[in-house]
């Protein structure tokens, strides 16, 4: 997850490391220790294998090695290894599972539902209606 620019942020929680509340983080983060509460990152976020994750995560690319339950919401990918487990519901953009993998709950995606940048808010408001709709197709509306 290095991108070679001295100014990034990135912060690794280690095995022995524990985090209970909401964190909110401009830049990276590993997790290889115990994680409860909320994490919004900017970045990407690593969930390694034999670490635990009860929480919601956002961020921009999720790889998911260890064990999560909680909602996520990748704005770019979300990779799933085969020693991953995530117990919630997913947007993302993008999603990757690997034979041996866990996943259990409801999945939205598509270009605009992770939340990247240049995404139409419209299509975020319509993305938690429980339907999956694209945002381009023409509504009825009278004019005037």
């Amino acid at each position: 997850m290095a991108r070679g620019d001295s100014n990034h942020n990135s912060i690794t929680l280690g095995p022995r490391d524990k985090l209970i509340g909401s964190l909110t983080f401009d830049g990276d983060l590993t997790v290889a220790g115990k994680v409860e509460g909320e994490v919004h990152a900017t970045g990407d976020v690593a969930v390694e294998n034999g670490s635990t994750v009860k929480a919601t995560i956002e961020g921009n690319n999720i790889s998911v090695q260890g064990s999560v339950s909680g909602n996520v919401n990748a704005r770019g990918r979300l990779s799933l290894s085969g020693s991953g487990s995530l117990h919630g519901d997913v947007r993302v953009s993008k999603l990757t599972v690997e034979d041996g993998a866990t996943l259990n709950g409801n999945v939205q995606m598509g270009p605009a539902v992770g939340g990247g940048k240049g995404g139409n808010p419209e299509s975020e408001h319509h993305a938690d209606n429980g339907h999956e709709e694209q945002a381009m197709e023409p509504q009825p509306e009278a004019v005037g």
